[in-house]
């Protein structure tokens, strides 16, 4: 196989400016003309070597849009990126997000390839809690279900009765018919939920590093900044942030609402890549950006990607009896339904 990293192969040459030329086009309203001869070439290489190799990526709404609109062949939040990875026939499968996505992705493909391009992609809320940690609260709350938001490891949702995502976090709870479940790690997703629905939450006081720097504070301020301006946040934010907020859903909720409602102006309260990438396909509304990165998911980049399409490193790999079990709390969350 040829070097798709060559020199030759990565410069911005007539023939690689001819061939991304659409690529760009969905995305030239946030990429400026000028940084484009720097991505072109990589993106060009990476789609040849995806080819080659029998590969899909696999991006999440955070990585940024070179990534997103470059070269994935499947985006999304986590629910929809867990649910799609089990239809692809791929034999090797580039997850462009964090370690805990790539794991899921190995948990429901466990035959295919499963990269993660960045060794250094992780998750403060997959982090924040241990199985050591579960077994302790289930000693604690002797018969109560224990629901894991995707955002956890292997290990820990081995421990848990079924998975969630800020998506179907509340259909989840309910689906159970319990009155009082353990919600982990996210204690913000938790008290968010906690609003939508009687059953009682136990919540860990997990939280993510990007959302929880947003305050309610931050959006009265932008609030005087911008008229007519609409605010829609994820729910790992603050309750504070929420409580000023005009529209509150998952990732994939909050794309939808641009797309449908048309804001002439909104505030997206969440990683500030996801604002890049639907702005790309939102002419009509200006895009205010509260710009909190994701330091994990920024170690993915386009160079990375293709050095892992090159490599076939670095894999992820889950032990069977683990993975056994880890996998049956994520195909329970697969199987609610969406209300």
């Amino acid at each position: 196989m040829p070097d798709a990293a060559g020199p030759a192969a990565l410069a911005f040459t007539p023939a690689i400016a001819e061939a991304t030329a659409p690529i760009y086009e969905r995305m030239k309203r946030v990429v400026p003309a000028i940084e484009w001869p720097f991505h072109a070439p990589l993106i060009h290489a990476i789609n040849q070597l995806k080819r080659e190799r029998n590969a899909v990526i696999l991006a999440h709404n955070y990585q940024t849009p070179e990534i997103f609109h470059g070269v994935a062949d499947i985006v999304g939040d986590s629910l929809a990126l867990a649910a799609k990875a089990t239809q692809t026939d791929a034999d090797v499968i580039v997850v462009a997000g964090v370690h805990f996505m790539a794991e899921t992705a190995k948990l429901l493909n466990p035959s295919k390839t499963v990269l993660i391009p960045s060794r250094n992609a992780g998750c403060s809320l997959a982090d924040s809690i241990t199985a050591a940690d579960v077994r302790l609260l289930r000693e604690a709350h002797p018969g109560v279900p224990v629901i894991a938001y995707v955002n956890t490891s292997a290990e820990v949702k081995a421990e848990v009765d079924i998975c969630c995502t800020s998506g179907n976090a509340v259909e989840v709870v309910e689906s159970l018919g319990v009155d009082r479940v353990l919600f982990l790690p996210d204690e913000y997703l938790a008290k968010y939920v906690a609003t939508q629905t009687k059953v009682e939450i136990i919540a860990w006081k997990g939280h993510c590093e990007v959302h929880e720097r947003f305050t309610g504070a931050e959006i009265t301020e932008f609030r005087n900044r911008f008229d007519r301006l609409t605010v829609i946040a994820h729910p790992e934010c603050p309750p504070d942030v929420l409580a000023a907020a005009d529209f509150v859903g998952s990732t994939a909720r909050m794309i939808d609402f641009v797309g449908t409602e048309k804001p002439p102006r909104v505030l997206m309260v969440t990683e500030c890549s996801m604002s890049d990438n639907v702005a790309a396909a939102s002419p009509d509304t200006e895009f205010v950006r509260p710009c909190n990165l994701c330091p994990h998911m920024k170690t993915v980049t386009l160079a990375s990607i293709l050095d892992s399409l090159q490599t076939l490193e670095p894999r992820v790999e889950i032990a069977p009896a683990l993975a056994d079990r880890a996998r049956r709390s994520v195909e329970r969350m697969l199987a609610v339904k969406p209300k």
